[in-house]
């Protein structure tokens, strides 16, 4: 029997082909604010090519509305040594068109970032903790972006561990902003929500297109409206507080705040912060 959500759903899926129809990449970058010589600077430590763009929400406003310089370092380039290369051509257009800078690591990036290398090649996690550390150092970010202790995929939790490690080796004197991310395993505890507008959504769909590679076989850059429309629903209430109404956002992002203080992680949120679009970005460096 007919009803009107099947024509609602029917044009949801008609979307989505009409989506696979759409040109990967090779868009020229969208227009940003001129970055001052002295601008703050973020550093989004990206796992693989790629989650620069997924989980980009809100280093994208910072680009754009505080004129922040971010830095995406590519921790990783894949593990398929074949597409190493390519995979990091895809980033730079990503990145380029998005307004950020690209970091590399070292030739083909690094290799086995996992929990399964910092318990059994200390030696080997240590070189790449050093390598992590001398980035960290050199560009004495205000924000550093990485993924959540628990995201499922082995890359993803090496790379926190990793960044957290590189952290504990600047001494008690360095302090930051630390936002985690998430993307393969939802956290439990977020505490800051960020909504996109349509447009800006619109622009990392296409970042996520550069990575042709890896989206001609998975069209994942077309599930992300659909993933961000379910982080207000998760948002509303796990940042906002259980029982609140929901914002009336189409599209968020979901993160953890902690600054980084005498080599540790420590609260700076007594109860979670939802920045609508138009709102006062500012406010997230002075919680």
């Amino acid at each position: 029997m007919s009803h009107p959500y099947n024509h609602y759903i029917d044009e949801f899926v008609k979307l989505q082909e009409e989506g696979r129809a759409m040109p990967l990449g090779e868009l020229p970058p969208e227009p940003a604010p001129r970055l001052m010589d002295n601008a703050p600077r973020v550093l989004v430590f990206s796992p693989h090519p790629d989650d620069e763009s997924i989980t980009g929400a809100l280093p994208l406003r910072l680009r754009r509305e505080l004129n922040y310089r971010v830095c995406v370092v590519a921790v990783t380039q894949g593990s398929r040594v074949d597409r190493q290369e390519a995979r990091l051509q895809e980033m730079y257009g990503a990145c380029h068109f998005l307004g950020f800078e690209l970091i590399t690591t070292r030739q083909n990036g690094l290799a086995s970032i996992n929990p399964k290398t910092r318990a059994g090649n200390p030696d080997g996690w240590n070189t790449s903790v050093e390598t992590i550390a001398q980035i960290i150092s050199y560009h004495r970010p205000s924000f550093i972006f990485l993924p959540h202790e628990q995201d499922w995929n082995s890359t993803h939790v090496g790379t926190h561990h990793l960044v957290v490690d590189a952290l504990k080796t600047l001494g008690p004197a360095f302090k930051c902003r630390i936002i985690e991310t998430e993307f393969w395993r939802a956290m439990a505890d977020p505490n800051l929500m960020i909504e996109s507008t349509p447009a800006e959504v619109a622009d990392l769909v296409a970042a996520i297109s550069f990575h042709k590679g890896e989206v001609v076989r998975n069209p994942y850059h077309l599930t992300l409206p659909s993933w961000m429309s379910d982080n207000v629903r998760r948002g509303g209430e796990i940042v906002g507080g259980q029982g609140e109404a929901t914002p009336a956002f189409h599209f968020a992002t979901l993160y953890r705040v902690r600054d980084w203080v005498r080599g540790g992680f420590e609260t700076c949120l007594k109860a979670g912060r939802i920045i609508p679009t138009g709102g006062d970005l500012a406010a997230v460096f002075k919680i």
